[in-house]
């Protein structure tokens, strides 16, 4: 069969995109097409961020194609455009089968189907696809075949909602053949709004932790699946080969928890030669001063640590399972090493006061990590957060293009919407905007990078107070 594999049109104008400058690989995608293409279909992506694609040009290209099914992947942010994509592509191609996949239609099925689609994917989408697009081939839309695939949402032709059984997840990821990057442009990706050699792989799925906010552990599952570190390595090895990559940035959450795995992936890349750069997550409780030294001593140049509060009874309440008093031994290691690690925050915790918020950003300064990314709190469908949020009646923006964790949808019970507003614009300025860091940056070479993702507000400030400090220091030098 002709399979499109798309993210929705005109998505490159979200915050998320905006905001950042990033344009990422849609791995989920190439790890679907690999699969359909062993399976001999004809596939091909389109990943429209990257490519800067709107309706009228998507249209075009799936148009010209002309494939037997779309399969889109959506998250929240992105849903709105997936379904005016989803009627319009129906309007112009009446007879193509639309299968949505991700997070998102995951969790409000219903709604992704009362918006021109036929089939929901639930959850891990690589061995459903095969079965359901494999069902299609020789059977089309009957009713009866499509109950026998596991995993996916549908309505019979009364317009009654059949959701299948469970799909069991995949326990051996080495099953899996690398995603099919050829079908993707991987010359256009960027950081900071900079064309550079990066590549994005997937070594784990999972997550044991389940904290309230996250959608990882009750989409991946709460058990980490890992690949086999020689199976990572060759894959780095191909990347390295196919497309001159220099650096890797782990899209795991946390690669750091199996350290059996990790001193397996050093050793098969020293075996073949590799000496590239890695970026990825980890979490505060498996770090101890001699692993990180390993880390920042073999190829890591960059931590990224999840700490989200500076007051312990809110990580307590959200299930984050550290403390504070871990979270500083962390970053006073990083300094004694020298290593890059980044700290994220999280704003508008319903139990939150102002001053809680305020204690986040104070401990942001404290720890003093390299870079502090500061969100707002976003119910995700799917989390417990969602439920919470939506049993105390807390959500107040129901436009889904707005949950980036970039503006805030929902209240507290001691804050406003507003409040929160002017309370990521704080967290910045007081975090970003200080004559140490701005120094620091200038000397690493990194602040015209950083300038690039801070909040807008923040900016005329910072630069102000920049002139200011050139100003003395070229006064001093003269």
């Amino acid at each position: 069969m002709k399979v499109l594999l798309t993210l929705p049109p005109g998505i490159h104008d979200l915050e998320i995109y905006r905001v950042t400058g990033l344009t990422a690989p849609p791995l989920g995608l190439a790890y679907i097409a690999a699969i359909l293409e062993r399976e001999g279909h004809r596939v091909k992506i389109l990943d429209t961020p990257t490519l800067k694609m709107d309706l009228d040009t998507w249209v075009q290209n799936v148009k010209s194609w002309s494939p037997d099914i779309i399969g889109f992947s959506i998250l929240t942010p992105t849903a709105p455009k997936a379904y005016v994509a989803s009627r319009k592509i129906k309007e112009e191609m009446d007879d193509v089968i639309l299968v949505a996949g991700g997070q998102h239609p995951t969790y409000m099925w219903s709604e992704t189907l009362d918006n021109g689609f036929d089939i929901i994917v639930r959850g891990e989408g690589e061995l459903t696809t095969r079965e359901l697009i494999k069902t299609i081939d020789k059977h089309g839309m009957d009713p009866m075949e499509l109950r026998k695939v596991a995993g996916i949402v549908f309505r019979d032709k009364h317009g009654n909602i059949i959701a299948t059984r469970e799909r069991p997840l995949i326990y051996n990821l080495d099953e899996l053949p690398w995603p099919a990057r050829h079908l993707l442009p991987m010359d256009r990706y960027t950081l900071f709004g900079k064309k550079i050699r990066v590549a994005h792989i997937m070594a784990s799925r999972g997550c044991p932790y389940g904290c309230i906010y996250c959608t990882t552990s009750y989409y991946w599952g709460r058990r980490i699946r890992y690949r086999s570190p020689k199976n990572v390595a060759e894959e780095i090895e191909f990347l390295v080969d196919k497309y001159k990559v220099e650096h890797i940035v782990f899209t795991d959450d946390e690669l750091t928890a199996n350290r059996h795995f990790i001193y397996g992936l050093i050793e098969e890349m020293k075996k073949r030669g590799l000496d590239i750069g890695f970026a990825c997550g980890a979490r505060i409780n498996h770090m101890d001063k001699d692993f990180m030294k390993f880390l920042y001593n073999n190829g890591c140049v960059a931590l990224y640590f999840g700490v989200e509060s500076g007051t312990q009874r809110i990580l307590d309440k959200i299930g984050k399972m550290i403390s504070l008093d871990q979270v500083r031994r962390v970053f006073r290691w990083r300094k004694e090493i020298g290593g890059f690690a980044t700290a994220s925050f999280i704003l508008g915790f319903p139990w939150e006061t102002i001053n809680d918020m305020k204690r986040t950003v104070d401990f942001a300064i404290d720890i003093d990590p390299d870079y502090a990314q500061f969100t707002v709190l976003t119910p995700y469908p799917g989390t417990p957060l969602f439920d919470y949020a939506m049993r105390y009646g807390l959500i107040e923006d129901w436009n889904w293009e707005h949950y980036t964790t970039l503006r805030p949808v929902m209240r507290g019970f001691k804050f406003t919407r507003e409040q929160v507003a002017k309370m990521l614009k704080y967290a910045y300025r007081r975090f970003f905007i200080r004559s140490a860091f701005i120094l620091r940056e200038l000397r690493a070479g990194r602040l015209k990078d950083i300038l690039g993702i801070i909040a807008r507000e923040a900016i005329s400030v910072l630069a102000d107070k920049l002139r200011s400090i050139m100003g003395r220091d070229n006064a001093s030098t003269v």
